[in-house]
């Protein structure tokens, strides 16, 4: 895991850069809007998630895990669901120790309807609201095209587009409670820069699923906008993972040649990315789809 400092919001954004930000909105003569408090516009205020209640799917590796060790560290309150409760356990159990915020173990098969109807009761049950939900559970297939199995579709389709929209159906009481116009909910879908060009490898299922999952990302926005829940997607590059293992063993060499900044991603930087859309600093952001590749869609062909 990266080093707890590194993730706070006062080593992730430059308070000097806000103040000069500041300074010159204090001094502009058409200004007719009455300035807001300084300490409101504090990097650790405005990046602030402390004790804020969290979900993320998919939570104990990979990218959920950097997401939710990011907000741990900054004071959240984060719930992980996975697959095998005996590893959502553990991850939940080491998570805590770094706190100060606290990680608890969700476990669900997100791929059952049944499973994301009992992880929403579950939390239902738990919370009386979640200002936080994080869709990261997703799967990945990859055939040449003459054999691509029909399964694959089945069940990439179904993990990584129907079961985001339907955990975030049965999660909206919870998110509306949360809600309010200066501190909206959040709903947070990681999608993939292959929703957006085409990958180097045949995951036909995978790519498509991203690509609708950003489209849907931008409709529940507009429907959502007004009960104050904003839904954005993050489509991250290259980063270490269970899922990029394989790939980055066999083509590491060439898929950091093809990106501008020159490395993988980390956990800093799919972590800050969304601690920013969780909190007062990314309140006004709504239907975005943010990559976060170190540059990869500026080399990519299509």
């Amino acid at each position: 895991m990266a080093a707890q400092q590194s993730i706070h919001p006062v080593s992730l954004f430059s308070h000097s850069q806000l103040f000069h930000t500041r300074h010159q909105f204090l001094t502009h003569t058409s200004c007719t809007h009455s300035p807001t408090p300084m300490s409101s516009m504090h990097a650790a205020s405005l990046f602030d998630v402390k004790d804020k209640v969290v979900l993320v799917t998919g939570g104990s590796r990979g990218i959920g895990l950097m997401i939710a060790h990011g907000f741990v560290v900054n004071g959240a309150k984060v719930y992980i669901s996975s697959r095998s409760a005996g590893v959502c356990d553990k991850v939940a159990e080491n998570l805590t120790k770094l706190g100060p915020g606290k990680c608890i173990s969700v476990p669900a098969d997100l791929q059952s309807l049944d499973e994301v109807n009992r992880l929403a009761a579950e939390l239902t049950q738990r919370e009386p609201k979640i200002h936080v939900l994080v869709n990261n559970a997703g799967a990945t297939w990859g055939a040449p095209l003459e054999t691509y199995p029909d399964a694959a579709f089945e069940k990439v389709m179904n993990l990584n587009l129907k079961r985001v929209f339907s955990l975030t159906q049965a999660m909206l009481p919870l998110l509306d409670a949360a809600a309010t116009e200066n501190a909206p909910a959040s709903i947070i879908n990681i999608g993939s820069v292959d929703g957006i060009h085409i990958p180097m490898l045949e995951t036909y299922a995978y790519s498509a699923s991203k690509a609708a999952l950003h489209q849907m990302t931008r409709v529940l926005a507009g429907h959502l906008g007004h009960r104050k829940i904003t839904c954005n997607a993050i489509a991250p590059g290259p980063f270490e993972s269970k899922m990029m293992a394989a790939t980055l063993r066999d083509f590491g060499d060439v898929i950091v040649g093809n990106i501008p900044l020159g490395r993988i991603g980390q956990p800093e930087d799919i972590a800050a990315t969304c601690i920013y859309l969780a909190s007062r600093a990314g309140a006004y952001t709504t239907g975005a789809v943010i990559p976060v590749d170190g540059g990869t869609l500026v080399k990519a062909k299509a």
